[in-house]
């Protein structure tokens, strides 16, 4: 009887044990489960979200292509007007070219007068600028340039003229300090001052007399301070604001 008892408590034993596990197995399982349909409504909700991210994306990608295609449209049509309208000059001039008036002495006359005023001018890359207005003149005495294109030339040379009275900046140029010649910086305000800084840190501006021009050394501490402090801003892209500078006034005699 005692063990018929015993048989029974482990069997009691036994299926509450076994209720236990399978309870606590069905718990970790719903668990298991609520996790898997988390993680698989999260990786839904990405792909909404991923889908609405390259439907959006798609649409500006529409639109930029539209718009590159308008802007294209654009300027084809502008370029076929400038082509029509060019073609309609040239029928003009060539038209026009046997009964044209020779331009060429008035052109030859404004060469040689623009030659002058940059002979007398300030003393900025003056070679250079009178080697390029005898090419035009030598070209339209040769017959390499038509006289449309050399009054084109000389119209752009007097407009270059012009904006160097307004021009300040640092450029660089051979310069001729006593006996000798160097490549120096130099700053150019308009066409009223000009000031030179050469390698070996000589620093002066330029000075009008009679006979034409000098380039003056600076020897006191106040000019060369004054001198450096432009150059300084210069290279900055400073080119407003308040500057005590030596007195460099390009006026014809000057002392």
């Amino acid at each position: 009887m005692g063990n018929f008892k015993q048989l029974v408590f482990a069997s009691t034993l036994i299926a509450i044990t076994s209720s236990t596990v399978y309870a606590e197995s069905n718990e970790v399982m719903v668990k298991s489960l609520m996790k898997l349909r988390a993680d698989v409504e999260g990786l839904y909700s990405k792909i909404d979200e991923n889908k609405d991210n390259y439907k959006a994306q798609m649409k500006s990608y529409a639109m930029q292509v539209a718009d590159n295609e308008a802007q294209i449209n654009r300027k084809e049509t502008a370029l076929k007007l400038a082509a029509a309208e060019s073609a309609k000059l040239q029928a003009q001039i060539a038209k026009k070219g046997a009964s044209t008036k020779d331009l060429s002495p008035m052109l030859i006359a404004a060469l040689e007068n623009l030659t002058s005023i940059v002979r007398s001018g300030i003393p900025f890359k003056t070679e250079e600028r009178i080697a390029d207005l005898e090419k035009i003149k030598a070209d339209l005495k040769a017959g390499n340039i038509t006289q449309e294109k050399a009054l084109s030339l000389v119209w752009a040379s007097y407009d270059d003229a012009l904006r160097m009275t307004k021009e300040i900046g640092v450029f660089k140029q051979q310069i001729k300090v006593g006996e000798e010649e160097k490549l120096a910086k130099v700053a150019k305000i308009g066409t009223a001052m000009m000031f030179f800084m050469t390698p070996d840190d000589q620093v002066g501006y330029v000075k009008k007399n009679d006979t034409g021009y000098t380039y003056v050394l600076a020897t006191d501490d106040l000019s060369r301070t004054q001198i450096h402090t432009l150059f300084d801003a210069l290279q900055k892209q400073i080119r407003t604001g308040y500057f005590t500078l030596p007195n460099a006034l390009i006026v014809a005699g000057a002392k």
